[in-house]
């Protein structure tokens, strides 16, 4: 896949050039503000954009601005951004527009190599990447505003957490030493105690979940 990567840091930018051409992927531009991630986007059609949040000039939110024109004006192109710390209202804003070729991360994840390319090639695939301290204070909040939540089992909100985070059957199971076949009963009681409809597409089970846990 082409990226297109704007970073201000030159060594977290120069490292994740390095993270991704050695996984066999192709930087098309990086840039240091959102400004000419907006242009490099413009003229090079990446298939994915990673962003920080904070960018100059003001260092506040003006990558995560960028990258939420980048989803309203070009959906075909998904958006993963970086951040040094979890802001529920980020994650808010991100999927307000819908879940597909999106993701929020924290930027320690990055030195999970695997773990992060996996991530950047879901999203680049239509589907949702969303950091698990992201996913904690989701269910974190739903658990105190939501009784369905609430009333799920500790091993339930593991699971449901997992769910949201984008992980398959199989994935959830390998980390919680599961079978899949309990993982899938898991996730039926949760989706009867959530009143979601159960579906087998990884991509529409994760909207489901995190249009729900969004929702407060």
């Amino acid at each position: 896949m082409r990226v297109v990567i704007a970073e201000d840091e030159a060594l977290i930018r120069r490292g994740l050039e390095l993270v991704l051409q050695e996984g066999g992927h192709e930087v098309a531009a990086a840039v240091g503000d959102a400004d000419r991630m907006a242009d490099a986007v413009a003229h090079e059609r990446p298939d994915l954009v990673i962003t920080d949040i904070r960018m100059p000039p003001t260092h506040t939110d003006e990558g995560l601005r960028a990258a939420l024109r980048i989803r309203r004006e070009q959906p075909e192109t998904a958006v993963v951004v970086l951040s040094q710390h979890v802001q529920r209202r980020y994650a808010q804003d991100l999927l307000a527009e819908g879940t597909d070729r999106v993701g929020y991360l924290l930027k320690q994840r990055i030195a999970d190599v695997e773990t992060f390319l996996a991530d950047l090639e879901r999203v680049a695939a239509g589907g949702t990447a969303l950091d698990p301290d992201v996913i904690a204070v989701m269910v974190g909040r739903a658990r105190h505003s939501e009784a369905a939540v609430s009333g799920l089992t500790p091993r339930q909100q593991e699971v449901l957490s997992l769910v949201a985070e984008g992980r398959s059957n199989a994935s959830i199971a390998a980390k919680l030493f599961l079978t899949e076949k309990a993982v899938v009963q898991h996730v039926s009681r949760i989706y009867d105690a959530l009143g979601l409809a159960l579906d087998s597409d990884s991509h529409r089970r994760v909207r489901a979940v995190i249009q729900y846990l969004n929702r407060g």
